[in-house]
């Protein structure tokens, strides 16, 4: 892909008019993978106190050389357009930026002068980076306290002098779900450069809040560093801000966590499964008061899927990110009223990386025809103001047009999902269809970017002929807790029937060639893929990411059981519960396979282990079925590295034109 710098594509920009819209290109013009992962990316937002200033982060792709990886670093754009700028600069990513509670300075996390990530300050008027924190192991969430004073920060424990002695004599055997490294609380007091452990035992600290008198802060906590606790068992606790006694504050089954304190000081709001395990995926909000005698109900969002960003300034209101069917939406929710919830956002696009304050909002937002940039709006009122304009001088190549369409299901499910048509489509004519299934299964296809940089590089394959479905079947979220339970004990059987169904809907159209139709997914679409094909031969090749092909194995090498078993039933010894494992297995199901089959998985994936691939591909070469098997060093539950990034959809285009005899 070339990109130019033209400065007409801002013009077009002010006028509303989209990248698809802006077609005066070459016709030499393509989308590659690489091109695709080099461009820049904005990430997260922040607005100073009186909302007069937006931090907010690009990330950059090196590629050259030696070199796979990405540098990301803060602009500072003015709300009311009249400044927009980098602010850091330098051969270390830097991240988490935060304005002090006076305004003056803008804070990061950086390794700029060692390995672990340390806090430092900027004057907002420029100047030279401040060092603030010499933390032994680095810190990985901080805020700072109402009166700028301290820092409060989580810091995973270090090595002990034994862990070293051990190391360095080779003696350092890994006891297994022992000895744990716990994430602490901490608060730092800048005036007198020294910090205080609060939190100790047993308690593995995520999310934490300042309190506005800033003499405490509420914090969530689970029983071990373990992720699997994260999908079964969290508290909430209060603790002095200059260490004491710890008060249990919400102490249930389930997870409680992303505490907030509301400004008056009177409430912590909260997210939660509501006192029992909902490992599946649950997230309502409720309140408690500060001394703990009362837990209540917030209003139930549209998705029960809640995402804190921020409690308004009256303490009325709490302020909420959610997926709403292939949008995301921020959502005003009453804290102590039942009225209604109310939307804010249009639907139109994806809204996300929010950041709140003085009644104003910064936030990233996106099309599938427009890049993310930064914008901002009053919350009284809502608009989109832009601010950043990291693609006003690049114009890019023709784009295939996205659109959402719906069909229904088998047993009459509504179901719907986006359809990328290929580039230059011509109406009357048949193309090679993907099938694009996505993860989670609790994943959803929203309306991002499509000529983003990914492992599917959406634009790359319309460029090459194909149209891309990606549907969201059953399971999916942002359509409801039912929806998202609706594949209970049910993978890949009702969820099969809603991709299906999306396949014939754009055969029907008249966009799909019924005889060329291939298939891609990954993690628990990758699972997809291998279930797939034990159940129908419509697809001449499928592309299997990061897949699980046999439960029961997987349950006993993934780092989340927990999630696997809350979606079949439980353990899989358990009576009756075997044939429901195997039933939804395709490691069982070996005798109907007669696609070819690629597969890809990372080399240090905990998530879903290599062997889940390594099984079906075994499995494939004794049955004499086309396969290949991908395997990226260094990567866990999917490329980091964006020279991998880009890897993967240029195996997988050869893999589908060779197997649709494309080219000959």
């Amino acid at each position: 892909m070339k990109i130019l710098r033209i400065p007409v594509l801002l013009f077009l920009l002010l006028l509303g008019t989209s990248f698809a819209d802006a077609q005066d290109v070459p016709d030499d013009f393509e989308w590659t993978p690489t091109d695709m992962v080099s461009l820049p990316v904005v990430g997260e937002t922040a607005i100073s106190p009186d909302g007069q200033y937006v931090a907010y982060s690009v990330r950059e792709t090196l590629m050259e050389g030696e070199k796979s990886e990405y540098l990301t670093h803060i602009w500072v754009a003015k709300t009311d357009g009249s400044m927009n700028r980098q602010f850091t600069r330098g051969q270390q990513s830097v991240g988490s930026p935060a304005f002090t509670p006076d305004g003056k300075y803008l804070s990061f996390t950086s390794t700029r002068d060692g390995e672990k990530p340390q806090l430092y300050r900027m004057p907002l008027d420029g100047g030279e980076a401040e060092q603030l924190t010499q933390t032994e192991n680095g810190i990985a969430r901080y805020q700072w306290s109402p009166d700028g004073d301290r820092i409060a920060y989580t810091m995973t424990d270090p090595p002990t002098e034994e862990d070293k002695k051990r190391e360095k004599e080779k003696r350092d055997v890994i006891l297994v779900d022992e000895d744990y490294k716990f994430s602490r609380l901490y608060v730092y007091d800048i005036q007198e450069d020294s910090s205080t452990q609060l939190t100790v035992g047993e308690q593995h600290v995520s999310t934490f809040d300042w309190s506005p008198d800033g003499d405490q802060l509420v914090y969530d906590y689970g029983p071990t560093p373990k992720i699997d606790d994260n999908f079964a068992t969290k508290d909430i606790a209060l603790v002095p801000a200059d260490s004491g006694a710890v008060t249990t504050l919400v102490e249930r089954e389930g997870v409680d966590g992303n505490p907030h304190f509301t400004p008056n000081g009177e409430t912590v709001v909260f997210t939660s499964h509501g006192g029992s395990k909902e490992p599946i995926g649950l997230s309502d909000l409720y309140r408690v008061s500060v001394d703990g005698r009362s837990i209540e109900a917030l209003p139930q969002t549209p998705d029960r899927n809640a995402n804190i960003v921020d409690i308004t300034e009256d303490s009325r209101s709490v302020l909420i990110s959610e997926s709403n069917r292939t949008v995301t939406s921020l959502y005003r929710v009453p804290v102590y009223s039942d009225d209604n919830v109310e939307r804010l956002t249009p639907e139109d696009g994806v809204y996300r990386s929010f950041s709140a304050s003085n009644g104003n909002l910064a936030f990233g937002y996106e099309n599938s025809d427009t890049p993310r940039e930064v914008y901002h709006s009053s919350l009284a009122d809502f608009g989109k103001e832009q601010l950043s304009s990291v693609y006003e001088e690049m114009d890019f190549p023709k784009m295939g047009k996205t659109e959402l369409v719906q069909w229904e299901s088998k047993d009459g499910k509504e179901i719907e999902g986006l359809l990328t048509y290929p580039v230059d489509y011509e109406e009357g004519e048949e193309y090679p269809l993907i099938l694009n299934v996505h993860g989670g299964p609790a994943g959803v296809y929203n309306q991002r970017f499509t000529g983003a940089g990914s492992i599917y590089a959406l634009q790359y394959f319309a460029d090459q002929g194909y149209a891309i479905l990606r549907p969201n079947p059953r399971g999916s979220t942002g359509y409801g807790k039912e929806f998202r339970y609706d594949n209970f004990q049910d993978w890949g059987f009702g969820d099969y029937q809603d991709l299906i169904s999306g396949v014939d809907k754009v055969i029907d159209m008249g966009v799909a060639d019924a005889d060329q139709l291939v298939e891609m997914g990954w993690s628990y679409g990758g699972y997809m893929t291998s279930f797939i094909v034990t159940k129908t031969d419509r697809f001449k090749a499928v592309s299997m990411g990061a897949g699980l092909s046999n439960l029961i194995s997987m349950t006993g090498t993934t780092d989340i059981p927990t999630y696997l078993r809350a979606h079949m039933g439980g353990n899989w010894w358990e009576e009756g519960l075997k044939e429901v494992y195997e039933r939804h297995s395709a490691i069982y199901h070996m005798d109907q396979v007669e696609t070819p089959v690629q597969i890809i998985h990372g080399a240090e994936d905990d998530r879903v282990p290599p062997s889940q691939g390594k099984e079906f591909y075994r499995a494939l070469q004794e049955i004499d079925i086309p396969t290949e098997m991908i395997m990226y060093p260094r990567t866990p539950h999917g490329p980091r590295e964006p020279k991998f990034t880009a890897d993967v959809s240029e195996r997988i285009l050869k893999w589908f034109d060779m197997h649709l005899k494309r080219g000959e």
